[in-house]
């Protein structure tokens, strides 16, 4: 039951393909969905059924500027009733930048700002938070990251439901602040066609985890009556894939696969 609204611009002068979803969704957890969550929780299921509802909004954007970063977000709640009549409540999230070129400059923006957003709660959150961003990021078949990373959190159900959503609120708020300013520096770079063949070469990767790793994809798609259209809204418009590319050394194509294979602390 519930639904939700996505709205998608494509072909636009900054943005190739940009998107919003906004959820709220009930009803029964699939098996394959139940399975998932056991995987991370204790779930007791009754006859295989576990009510859940679930709620969240969710972005992902892709510029037509191979020097403009993707940027993603989410951050949702869920819910889930067992079997003995308890419910189980919790958050979770993450803002991550994907580059197709290294600018330090920008990466250590992007990191301050949502280290910010979480020190206003807890200065231990953004260090935990930001390993977990690289290790969920992870395209284990490449042996690399999709991106730079942010922060990521899931399962987050303590010290209180409204502590906990005070805290998703300042890392949503932190989204516009930790982005625009990239996008508006950026926006009107010249850039050469074989820099958006990199662009595309990246992109490749990015379908790759989202449609390998990503637990909101898999979720989304083992959910019966799931919109489609709107679950795979996060994969760009154009993506390319080479038999055995390899940039040349000391370029800048492999200065970011560098950083993508060795996260770095940004903010110290």
């Amino acid at each position: 039951g519930g639904g939700g609204i996505s709205c998608v611009l494509q072909d636009g002068h900054v943005f190739e393909k940009a998107g919003v979803n906004v959820s709220v969704v009930f009803g029964q957890l699939s098996a394959e969905a139940v399975q998932q969550m056991k995987s991370r929780k204790t779930l007791k299921d009754k006859d295989g059924k576990v009510p859940f509802c679930a709620m969240g909004v969710s972005s992902v954007i892709h510029p037509k500027n191979p020097h403009v970063p993707t940027v993603h977000f989410n951050y949702r709640y869920f819910e889930i009733e067992e079997a003995d009549g308890t419910k189980q409540w919790w958050f979770g999230g993450g803002t991550d930048l994907t580059p197709t070129y290294l600018d330090k400059e920008d990466a250590v923006h992007f990191h301050k700002t949502l280290k910010e957003a979480c020190d206003k709660h807890d200065p231990k959150l953004y260090p935990k938070y930001k390993k977990w961003c690289d290790d969920y990021f992870y395209i284990k078949h490449r042996g690399e990251r999709r991106g730079i990373g942010g922060i990521f959190f899931d399962d987050v159900d303590s010290p209180s439901k409204e502590e906990v959503f005070q805290f998703v609120q300042s890392c949503a708020k932190a989204i516009v602040p930790c982005y625009v300013p990239i996008v508006k520096k950026h926006r009107h770079d010249p850039f050469t066609p074989e820099e958006k063949l990199w662009q595309q070469l990246r992109r490749g990767r990015y379908v790759e985890f989202n449609l390998v790793y990503d637990r909101g994809t898999k979720f989304g798609l083992a959910t019966p009556g799931s919109r489609i259209e709107s679950i795979l809204m996060s994969l760009p418009l154009t993506a390319r894939w080479e038999y055995m590319h390899t940039p040349p050394e000391n370029s800048r194509e492999a200065e970011i696969l560098e950083v993508l294979r060795n996260p770095k602390d940004w903010v110290h």
